[in-house]
């Protein structure tokens, strides 16, 4: 089967069984290896990629479901001249990553969050962040949201 669909606003196929999972297209296939496999049944969000805009876990997205669908992976996200994307510079600002393999997929999710809300409040980022982190470090992935929205003076002056 052939799949026709856009990686990171690159025409592409992928060839292969339709059940085969987009992460498995993205890393074999195309080599982008930035999405990352944690859990292999969508619980984890290591491998989160944005689908037409929406945050998806790729593990269990088969790639029959992204025919013509705009695909965005964690490569995808820097600006042509290289700049990084706001949420990353956000991240390294704030020293998000300590072991860094859920990393990819944490930033993907806010990227959707961010795109899709604006200026998320914390019960939205809570709503939306459900990507598993075994560092803990969900306090910098929040203080890193607030940045990369510009929410973060807002922010401490409504902790203190």
């Amino acid at each position: 089967m052939t799949i026709a669909a856009s990686v990171n606003g690159k025409a592409v196929t992928f060839e292969g069984e339709g059940d085969t999972p987009l992460l498995w297209a993205i890393r074999e296939e195309l080599g982008l290896t930035g999405t990352k496999f944690g859990c292999g049944i969508a619980a984890c969000g290591a491998c989160t990629v944005h689908i037409d805009g929406e945050a998806v876990r790729s593990c269990s997205m088969p790639i029959e479901m992204v025919a013509g669908k705009a695909i965005r992976t964690i490569e995808g996200l820097k600006k042509p001249d290289g700049t990084l994307h706001a949420v990353q510079q956000a991240w390294i600002a704030a020293q998000v990553p300590q072991c860094g393999y859920c990393q990819s997929g944490q930033i993907m999710a806010a990227v959707a969050l961010i795109e899709r809300t604006g200026q998320p409040s914390d019960a939205q980022v809570d709503e939306a962040m459900t990507n598993i982190c075994r560092c803990g470090t969900y306090p910098r992935i929040r203080e890193a949201i607030r940045t990369a929205t510009g929410q973060a003076a807002i922010a401490v002056q409504g902790d203190a």
